[in-house]
């Protein structure tokens, strides 16, 4: 069988070991149009920061270790059409210029995303830079310590990390969002005042809820224009985020509305010989039932797992996600899982949320510190639908639980009764996860 995967980030080398790894006789060629693979981009900012210890490890995968495989590896090879009537691809080599047609039994399309770049004026600036593959993390690296001062434009998980390592670093940061709370889109308020307060503790000027409308380039560096304001610095950072890369199949297989392909259980497409996977991809959203774009790593890795389990017959059904995430922002540990309110209502769901702090262990020791927990819940059926945390101590553990409660369907009364251990260096006699549980039954019994 002739076997094509188009891009080899996550989801693509994943796809492309499992699929040889079970049939070391199909003939798999990989086309990519970078000259590495496998990069784990959500490093970057802690390479910036100086907490890489060698960046070759940000690999775990290599050209080479998918040619000892058994692939055909054509690296820097563009993929610039495909014919889902015919099952061929069209390919540019980017290096001879030399463009090929190659034909498919099955393709495997995991390019991945793009990030978003508005077409604003200014965009093309020297000074302005992207945080999304190797190249761009080497220039970012590279330029760390000639610059004073840093605009991050985005405060999602990607400009949230940029800028709190700028800031520790001592540089004069400035974090725009046309949002108004940082992290909006991944927690409630309740835990974004408080991050808010701490990158306010570390010397950031946060511009929020302003829309950036241009950048100009200046003797000293750049400056972004808002709809409220304009912040010079020595380089913007331009992280709102990502769209999936999907226009070679657009009109040829079921999308999202933003053009992230819709599978089956089973990573298929609307063309049962075409799989998806990836940032690519749409997911199936565990805390909602449908489908929903939620570019992460965690879920193109399970993707293609699963494209390379499905290749031949399909057996092995793809469980969904629940979006399941953490950060640490200045010896903060701030972790969700599922639906917060603000997401539930943004989607149209009913659901309800209840908060509780304690300290993590009890205060006998000679140290503890406070865990802030919230649990978001179907009024109507008692189903877990969320939950998020934030402490100074490690409860990224705790997100696990929660999607663990989502995938199963568990309800907050069965949560609130999971056998939890005790033992004081580690939690109290009832754990935080218990707690909040207990007191969203209590809610919920009393409506």
């Amino acid at each position: 069988m002739k076997i094509i995967v188009v891009g080899a980030t996550h989801a693509g080398t994943f796809a492309t070991q499992q699929i040889l790894t079970a049939h070391p006789d199909y003939e798999v060629t990989v086309y990519e149009r970078n000259d590495t693979l496998s990069f784990l981009s959500c490093g970057i900012a802690l390479w910036v920061g100086g907490h890489v210890s060698d960046p070759n490890k940000m690999f775990y995968s290599s050209p080479e270790a998918l040619t000892a495989l058994g692939a055909t590896m054509a690296m820097q090879h563009e993929v610039t059409s495909i014919d889902a009537a015919t099952r061929t691809v069209s390919v540019t080599d980017l290096v001879s210029g030399e463009q090929t047609l190659d034909h498919y039994d099955k393709l495997v399309f995991t390019p991945g995303s793009a990030p978003i770049v508005p077409p604003l004026p200014g965009i093309k600036s020297l000074n302005l830079y992207l945080c999304k593959n190797w190249g761009d993390a080497k220039r970012l690296e590279a330029k760390t310590a000639d610059i004073r001062s840093v605009i991050v434009i985005g405060a999602g998980y990607i400009g949230a990390e940029l800028a709190e390592q700028y800031a520790l670093a001592g540089k004069d940061v400035t974090l725009i969002d046309a949002l108004p709370r940082v992290l909006a889109k991944n927690f409630d308020q309740n835990i974004t005042d408080r991050v808010e307060d701490l990158y306010r503790a570390h010397g950031t000027k946060l511009a929020l809820g302003e829309k950036v409308v241009a950048f100009a380039d200046d003797e000293s560096g750049i400056t972004v224009t808002t709809d409220k304001g304009s912040y010079a610095a020595d380089i913007a950072i331009l992280a709102i985020g990502f769209r999936p890369a999907t226009t070679l199949l657009k009109g040829q297989v079921d999308m999202l509305p933003n053009g992230a392909i819709l599978t089956d259980d089973y990573m298929r497409t609307s063309r049962p010989e075409i799989f998806v996977a990836g940032d690519s991809a749409a997911v199936h959203y565990n805390p909602t039932g449908k489908a929903d774009y939620i570019p992460l790593a965690t879920n193109a890795v399970r993707q293609g797992i699963l494209v390379g389990a499905n290749i031949e017959v399909a057996t092995e059904k793809y469980l969904g996600t629940q979006a399941t995430s953490a950060v640490e922002l200045f010896d903060h540990c701030i972790a969700a899982s599922g639906l917060t309110q603000e997401g539930a209502k943004a989607r149209g769901v009913a659901a309800a949320t209840v908060d509780i702090e304690q300290p993590y262990r009890p205060e006998f020791m000679t140290s503890t510190t406070n865990v802030l927990a919230s649990l978001t819940y179907d009024p109507a059926t008692r189903r877990v639908l969320g939950g998020a945390f934030y402490s100074q101590h490690d409860v990224s553990m705790s997100a696990n639980v929660i999607s663990m409660a989502i995938q199963t369907q568990m309800t907050i009364d069965q949560l609130a009764m999971v056998d939890f251990f005790f033992q004081p260096n580690f939690d109290q006699p009832l754990s935080w996860i218990s707690a909040v549980a207990m007191a969203a039954k209590a809610r919920a019994d009393e409506a």
